[in-house]
């Protein structure tokens, strides 16, 4: 694809068409060296980075943060759909007729004539409609529907979230700590050849634990990951005042420091 330059005009406010006429000039014989050899498994890793920084962004409640992390989301959208409009096989307005004509059809409620009462009827109808989109006709292609690439804790509570709807799952809470323990257990008793596969029982008996006490497991590891920073951080801040390292002390003296941690860092038992 051949763009010149000659024609385009610096503007003090641009809108999405002039995104995509920069992609395009970028990724032309005479634009940028980096951005026209990209392809869509090189920048792959970019796509999945910035969207986790548009989510920090929203955790963070900083609006002029996520203004930028969701200019760069939309880049990502805009540079993979270049390529496939280079390869002759859809565009960016093709993306987005998709995704226009698919909330129409999965708000029956809104653009239709069928009647619900509840945001639990929302979601039940969302999710048919999806699963014959989908041409899913048993429950276990919907299991095989949720995504791959998704984060393993994310993945295992939509997988067990999933086989929940087809009436498989705990009848209780209580059922599924059990579960869990009983993972712990074969976890222990398990030789060499079997502990990795007994670890990640565990860690989906883990999961499930969380889904049916109605939390988000991969929100509850990552702030779980946070306070244990902040712990760290404080068991490091005693110990340098004192003037010592912490690699010089050994795990017993290491846990006293903890302890104390555990009640000083952000001034909570924590």
């Amino acid at each position: 694809m051949d763009i010149e330059l000659e024609g385009f005009k610096t503007k003090d406010r641009y809108d999405i068409e002039d995104l995509l006429c920069i992609m395009r000039i970028l990724r032309s014989e005479n634009g940028c060296p980096w951005d026209k050899v990209q392809t869509h498994q090189s920048i792959r890793k970019d796509f999945i980075e910035e969207t986790y920084e548009a989510c920090e962004a929203i955790d963070e409640g900083d609006s002029g943060h996520l203004r930028e992390e969701l200019g760069d989301v939309l880049l990502q959208i805009v540079f993979h759909s270049t390529i496939e409009e280079e390869q002759g096989n859809f565009t960016f307005a093709d993306a987005v007729d998709d995704i226009s004509k698919k909330l129409i059809k999965r708000h029956p409620h809104v653009f239709g004539d069928v009647v619900v009462s509840s945001v639990g009827e929302v979601l039940s109808n969302w999710n048919d409609i999806k699963q014959e989109d989908h041409g899913q006709e048993t429950y276990t292609d919907t299991l095989n529907g949720v995504s791959k690439a998704f984060p393993a804790l994310m993945r295992a509570q939509k997988v067990g979230k999933r086989a929940a709807r087809a009436g498989l799952d705990f009848r209780n809470e209580e059922d599924a700590l059990a579960s869990l323990e009983s993972e712990i257990a074969e976890v222990r008793s398990a030789d060499k050849e079997h502990e990795a596969e007994e670890l990640g029982d565990m860690l989906f008996a883990a999961v499930n634990a969380v889904r049916l006490r109605g939390y988000d497991a991969e929100e509850l590891l990552t702030r779980a990951t946070e306070k244990f920073i902040g712990r760290f951080a404080a068991v490091e801040d005693m110990i340098r005042c004192e003037g010592v390292d912490m690699r010089s002390l050994d795990i017993d003296t290491l846990d006293t420091y903890w302890e104390k941690a555990k009640t000083s860092y952000g001034g909570n038992q924590i």
